[in-house]
């Protein structure tokens, strides 16, 4: 029912703008300046499309990204497609993708209510909470095999 695509910047840029500014900064109230970074030039992006091409117009439901570090971040779905697998479809591949370039681990930063979600795919909590855009986060690592 999703389906992930794997893109540069360039390819990826206009439909991830669009889904991170309505998530974190519409909805979540993350401050634009915070939520766009110069990061995004280095990082292998993920969109996800409903394969249901009339159910949302042909456009990206999801986001995210993977850092040259290994760190997966500015993981977003749509607030009208959560609950139907595009989130966890987005982090299985940006993982496999850090597995394939021989990435021995991975690293995110997750919002406190995510936890149990992160928690179900394999990562670990390490360290104390703490607030980043004023949203409780938590520091995660995964190994990979």
């Amino acid at each position: 029912m999703v389906k992930i695509e794997l893109l540069d910047w360039a390819a990826a840029q206009a439909e991830a703008q669009r889904i991170r500014f309505a998530v974190f900064v519409e909805e979540q109230g993350v401050p634009a300046e915070l939520e766009m970074d110069d990061q995004d030039a280095h990082c292998l992006h993920a969109l996800a499309y409903w394969t249901d091409a009339d159910a949302a117009d042909g456009r990206a439901i999801g986001t995210g990204r993977l850092l040259p570090d290994g760190h997966i971040g500015r993981m977003a779905v749509l607030k009208d497609w959560r609950r139907r697998g595009a989130g966890r479809a987005l982090l299985r591949t940006l993982i496999d993708a850090a597995r394939r370039r021989g990435d021995r681990e991975v690293m995110l930063s997750a919002q406190v209510h995510a936890l149990d979600f992160y928690r179900a795919e394999g990562f670990r909590p390490e360290g104390p909470e703490y607030e980043e855009a004023g949203i409780a986060h938590q520091a995660m690592r995964m190994k990979l095999g």
